[in-house]
């Protein structure tokens, strides 16, 4: 039998926060409808209602790259620590 059956917890950290919120934000702007159901005003003859939408999906792109990155550093940063901390008989955590 394995020693060691703790039940490991998610851990909510300041990156992985902004993870979330560069994720979430796309889908709230689009979802709020009202915020951009005009015309005006126009961006070269296009209405506010589409060019805001398109507009959209280039923030998206740059924001789930950025999401896409700090999540790639939080897990490199979580294995480099992860493999820095040994673990005694009893239990206990030592550097």
């Amino acid at each position: 039998m394995p020693e060691s059956t703790e039940v490991r917890r998610p851990v909510i950290t300041p990156v992985r926060v902004v993870i979330a919120l560069c994720l979430i934000a796309p889908l709230v702007a689009m979802v709020w409808v009202s915020s951009y159901a005009k015309t005006d005003p126009t961006l070269g003859g296009i209405p506010f209602f589409y060019w805001y939408q398109m507009l959209w999906v280039l923030i998206s792109t740059a924001l789930t790259m950025v999401a896409y990155k700090l999540w790639q550093h939080d897990q490199r940063s979580r294995a480099s620590g992860a493999a820095s901390v040994s673990f005694d008989k009893k239990g206990g955590a030592s550097k």
